[in-house]
């Protein structure tokens, strides 16, 4: 495991922890999501499959010192989901509803993200409750474009295209196909986004204030997936065929078995203060 995170964080409590070292997903900690409803008009199922979510070792991953979590995308022509729906594609959606969530601290995961238009993986955490009265947070957002990622977060009166959103761009040399540590720490008032220890982004309560009320004071679980097109990728590129907001030369690498994220490990983890705050929460 790279220990970057745990040398940063040597003084806090960890409350959670998963470097995919088992071989394969350690389900005592995750969920695995099979597509029901259909939002933002992605164009993937997610489905339970060795497929789409699988554990690599270290000697078959480069950068990994353990195992690492594998979501890949596969075309799949005609899926049918138990809703009758139809996919071209199937992809992988893991959280940790009902199994872990937390209010403070800091959340931070290891991942490398592939080169494509109109890929749409994230690292995210949701509330418990109805959205978006329960709050959002996007710590990663990526649409295939290596030069940049995005953090976001979405409560009430500021959602969808209203949301509290920012844009980070890499350097040339090292851009978002290359390993980098994905953070928010998340306090009582303020969400502080991170890559690599870098501040990108931050959100503070009268932030929020101003379009409606802060949605961040009470428990969130913790969500990666792999979403192919759908809305956000189709603000960035516009293309329509042959599927929203995936193009051709995209649909390819997928065809080729060519497309992964990569996530070495994924780490929550609460300093003293933020503890004395969360428990009288």
């Amino acid at each position: 495991m790279s220990n970057e995170l745990v040398q940063n964080h040597a003084n806090s409590e960890v409350l959670f922890f998963d470097d995919f070292t088992l071989g394969e997903l350690d389900r005592s900690k995750w969920n695995v999501r099979i597509t029901g409803a259909v939002y933002n008009q992605e164009q993937q199922a997610y489905v339970d499959s060795s497929e789409t979510l699988y554990v690599s070792a270290s000697d078959q991953t480069r950068g990994v010192h353990n195992g690492a979590l594998i979501i890949q995308p596969r075309y799949c022509p005609g899926f049918a989901t138990p809703e009758g729906n139809r996919f071209d594609f199937i992809s992988g959606r893991i959280d940790t509803r009902g199994k872990f969530d937390f209010t403070y601290g800091t959340a931070a995961a290891r991942i490398m993200l592939p080169a494509g238009a109109g890929f749409w993986p994230a690292f995210w955490m949701l509330g418990n409750g109805q959205w978006p009265e329960s709050g959002e947070i996007d710590v990663l957002e990526y649409v295939g474009e290596p030069d940049w990622v995005s953090a976001a977060a979405h409560g009430p009166g500021y959602f969808g295209e209203a949301g509290l959103v920012n844009n980070m761009y890499f350097p040339t040399a090292d851009d978002a196909t290359a390993w980098h540590v994905y953070a928010v720490d998340w306090s009582p008032d303020q969400l502080h986004f991170k890559v690599d220890g870098v501040t990108i982004f931050r959100i503070t309560r009268s932030m929020t204030d101003f379009f409606g009320p802060w949605v961040f004071d009470d428990n969130k679980y913790l969500i990666l997936n792999f979403a192919l097109g759908g809305i956000y990728p189709f603000k960035t590129n516009g293309i329509r065929n042959p599927y929203y907001g995936l193009p051709e030369p995209t649909v390819q690498i997928i065809r080729e078995d060519k497309v992964r994220v990569v996530v070495d490990w994924v780490q929550v983890s609460r300093n003293r203060s933020h503890k004395d705050v969360a428990d009288r929460v």
